[in-house]
């Protein structure tokens, strides 16, 4: 699953459970109301939970819940909490033998520019909560209203 595909599911997921709160949802209910697999939603539910961004609990009635506000959960809290590696990840090549210098400068060059563009990206998605997404799309927030 790619990076924008998990990011996209854990963040539908959120929003489900932000609206749903304080009714837990089991990942069978989530992955339906979302269109995810619910498998590979488990294993994101799993990273999220080892965040305490949601928890789980057991029993007949349990299943997820939600463990912050959505007016203070980010997106970039999100996305390091189910990623493993940066958005630009540069597997750098060796050489040849050939041009040494010139693969290094290339190796180099893009190094740097993929750091600035992961700062980037990790700066905008500190500016995007749960709850701006949520609001974007006229979903309500049960979740600072019980």
């Amino acid at each position: 699953m790619s990076a924008s595909t998990k990011l996209s599911t854990a963040v539908k997921a959120l929003c489900y459970l932000a609206e749903s709160y304080p009714d837990p949802k089991s990942s069978t209910q989530i992955s339906n109301r979302i269109g995810a697999n619910a498998s590979k939603l488990r294993q994101l539910l799993s990273m999220l939970s080892k965040q305490n961004i949601v928890k789980s609990e057991k029993g007949i009635s349990g299943g997820f819940i939600l463990t912050k506000s959505p007016k203070v959960l980010h997106m970039q809290e999100i996305y390091c909490a189910i990623e493993d590696r940066k958005a630009f990840h540069l597997d750098v090549c060796q050489s040849n033998g050939e041009n040494v210098t010139e693969t290094e400068k290339f190796n180099s060059y893009f190094v740097d520019l993929f750091a600035d563009v992961q700062i980037d990206i990790e700066n905008k998605m500190r500016n995007i909560t749960i709850l701006k997404i949520m609001e974007s799309l006229n979903i309500p927030s049960n979740y600072d209203n019980k």
